[in-house]
């Protein structure tokens, strides 16, 4: 016997992303703002002077990738039951990619779901992190396997908050952005290659470009089976290093650069991209002052540690290669001699 549930979904996820100066925000109900002591230090207050609502509450969590675990989220989650949030709260993440991910974890899973708004702080949760839904923890088996798809109310992206970030952490954001023209815009790369982003009229209209970039790929594939994979180019190998080196020695981005150039590396060796090409983008990450090389302790357990990469399989491996700039192939087709020569490259003498 058999038993059919028929279930409509007509659940419409949709929202904007505001690329300006902060709105004031108005909610009728308890509103929860999670950040860190860095964050909160310089732009607590410049938020909670355009924010309206029922109760407001401040929920601070340690600053750093090492503290994006189990401890930080129930902290979040004693918090809210603590001041009796229901269905109808809101939280609010103020913060880089670490609270932006928590903060969308933990409304995913308090009652079951409620919601969430994103202002992203930095760089790289502006033009990435903040947009697409993704959420989640680390553990000691590797970075986000923990975690769930739930879509923010809105996202905020006001400049203002970049001109306190350090040096690195701009770099880092640049990295993701170089990221997007690498996989789906060959003029954009070609773009930045000639302007540089750290004047601020250049930086908004690569802010702008990447936002349209991960917003177009999202809106055609939300739950990442197919075409938002892309979207993790240079990230397989990213995550082995971060995972290595306990998420103290780089910053995400900084990792991701390291990342793209690994896969470049992996690109050429299959002639899918030219040397000029790899070297294109290794020299643009580079006058970013990102690191672009690491040296690699044991190739066999580098290797091994790919199979915990969440695109991966028991058995093959799912590898984010570049085809020239401006196209990207998702792929578990590239056999194990052809990564390790690769690897090897940067295997520890």
């Amino acid at each position: 016997m058999t038993v059919d549930i028929t279930l409509k979904h007509e659940t419409d996820s949709s929202y904007k992303i505001t690329i300006d100066t902060l709105p004031n925000l108005d909610f009728d109900t308890k509103v929860a703002i999670v950040t860190n002591p860095k964050v909160s230090g310089l732009h607590l207050k410049y938020l909670l002077d355009r924010l309206t609502a029922k109760e407001v509450y401040i929920i601070t969590v340690p600053d750093g990738e090492s503290y994006k675990n189990w401890e930080s989220l129930n902290s979040i989650l004693e918090r809210l039951f603590d001041h009796r949030f229901n269905r109808s709260s809101v939280l609010i993440a103020l913060g880089g990619g670490v609270i932006g991910d928590m903060t969308g974890f933990a409304a995913s899973i308090y009652q079951r779901g409620i919601d969430f708004v994103q202002i992203p702080t930095t760089l790289l949760s502006q033009v990435d992190a903040s947009v697409g839904g993704k959420t989640g923890i680390n553990n000691k088996y590797g970075k986000n396997l923990i975690g769930a798809f739930h879509q923010p109310r809105a996202v905020y992206i006001d400049p203002h908050f970049l001109s306190t970030l350090p040096q690195r952490e701009f770099g880092a954001g640049v990295a993701e952005t170089i990221k997007m023209a690498v996989t789906f815009d060959k003029n954009f790369f070609e773009w930045m290659e000639s302007h540089d982003l750290r004047e601020k009229d250049n930086l908004k209209v690569a802010i702008q470009k990447a936002v349209e970039t991960k917003a177009w790929v999202v809106s055609q594939d939300e739950k990442e089976r197919g075409l938002r994979a892309a979207l993790n180019y240079g990230h397989t190998f990213c995550h082995v290093i971060e995972n290595e080196t306990k998420y103290t020695r780089f910053l995400h981005g900084e990792a991701v650069s390291i990342g793209m150039v690994m896969a470049n590396d992996l690109a050429v060796s299959l002639g899918q991209m030219s040397e000029d090409e790899a070297f294109r983008v290794k020299k643009l990450l580079e006058s970013y002052a990102l690191p672009t090389t690491y040296e690699i302790a044991d190739v066999e357990s580098f290797y091994e540690a790919f199979f915990l990469d969440k695109k991966s399989s028991d058995s093959a491996v799912t590898f984010i290669v570049p085809q020239s700039i401006g196209g990207v192939d998702i792929t578990d087709k590239i056999d194990e001699e052809s990564v390790k020569n690769v690897l090897k490259k940067y295997a520890a003498c």
